[in-house]
């Protein structure tokens, strides 16, 4: 259980979210019907090393509610106390997302990722609203309000969320405390908009390292995340805590070294991403398994990743001068760690 309550998550998280976020994805067993728990904790751990503060759980794959709660209990056993653990909200309805975030903070989860599941249709703002509404109120936790365009809010408003319904959201909901803020993504608009409305009320994060570190030259961030950035091994870890303690010109040498991975990553997730509205989640975890992380296949279904781009992803690293394993491609998809 957590130890704040409602009128508190916006303090606690105050003080608790800082630094850089990650993502872990689940791991499997060889034949797919369990966990690979051992997996999971290398994972959480390697993130602890790269000097990462926190990770997201990712749920938009194929685990069941029981399965997340185990991942969340062995995360948390393996990070400590004080390492933060987002609860994705993203299964398939607003009751099966309130289960599994109770079930998950039980396990050790301290916060949440609200996002909206493709059975949600909403034609406005009220049905936005009290979808929100109903899993802040019923789980407790420090939540993130995440506006995307996934979600497909455009139909109501061209930003998805606006300032007005943003507003109405954190006057009537204590417990969300930060805005993951991708309005129109890709760009800037909606981080530059959240931050200029609502920075004194709640925390700005802007996930995308690309734009974050640029950014930290004008803006004042204290966390980012949720994204995969960890398959750039500790660079985005070095590069935040420099341009937070005023070292902007040093982190974006770091920045411009990275550049050929950043590039490869944009390029590779558009072949995919933009007419989906989907993370390829297997070339998420083929970047993780270049950097060290266990890898392994998905359940199906799951994407595939042509060998092309592994090999374009793979050559990316060498040439930002980052970790890059020498294991070939064939062994991702059976993963670094035994279960």
């Amino acid at each position: 259980m957590v130890d704040y309550t409602r009128s508190e998550a916006r303090a606690w998280a105050k003080e608790k979210f800082r630094g850089t976020i990650a993502v872990t994805h689940p791991s499997y067993t060889p034949d797919f019907s369990g966990i690979n728990e051992n997996a999971i904790r290398h994972d959480v751990l390697k993130l602890k090393e790269l000097g990462f503060a926190g990770t997201l759980l990712v749920a938009e794959v194929n685990v069941t509610v029981e399965e997340y709660a185990r991942i969340a209990a062995v995360a948390r056993e393996a990070a400590g106390p004080d390492f933060g653990i987002f609860f994705h909200a993203i299964f398939n309805t607003l009751e099966e997302n309130i289960r599994a975030a109770k079930l998950a903070e039980a396990a050790g989860v301290d916060r949440a990722l609200l996002a909206y599941p493709a059975s949600f249709w909403p034609t406005s703002h009220d049905q936005v609203f009290d979808y929100t509404k109903a899993f802040c109120d019923e789980t407790g936790l420090a939540t993130m309000l995440f506006p995307l365009p996934a979600w497909g809010f455009e139909r109501i408003h061209p930003a998805g969320m606006d300032v007005a319904f943003v507003r109405r959201v954190l006057d009537a909901i204590p417990n969300i405390v930060a805005i993951k803020a991708e309005q129109a993504y890709p760009g800037i608009p909606g981080v530059m908009e959240m931050y200029h409305h609502f920075r004194d009320e709640v925390l700005i994060s802007c996930p995308i390292e690309a734009e974050t570190i640029p950014l930290m030259s004008v803006l004042d961030f204290q966390f980012s995340g949720t994204s995969n950035t960890n398959w750039m091994s500790d660079y985005y870890p070095r590069a935040f805590d420099l341009a937070q303690s005023g070292q902007w010109e040093e982190a974006m040498k770091l920045y411009w070294q990275v550049h050929p991975a950043r590039q490869a990553n944009g390029a590779v997730s558009s072949t995919s991403t933009p007419g989906t509205n989907m993370i390829n989640r297997t070339q998420w975890k083929y970047q993780e398994w270049l950097a060290g992380f266990n890898g392994g296949a998905l359940r199906a279904p799951s994407p595939k990743l042509p060998d092309r781009f592994m090999k374009q992803l793979r050559a990316s690293l060498v040439a930002s001068g980052l970790p890059v394993t020498d294991s070939p491609d064939e062994e991702f998809v059976r993963g670094r760690v035994s279960a």
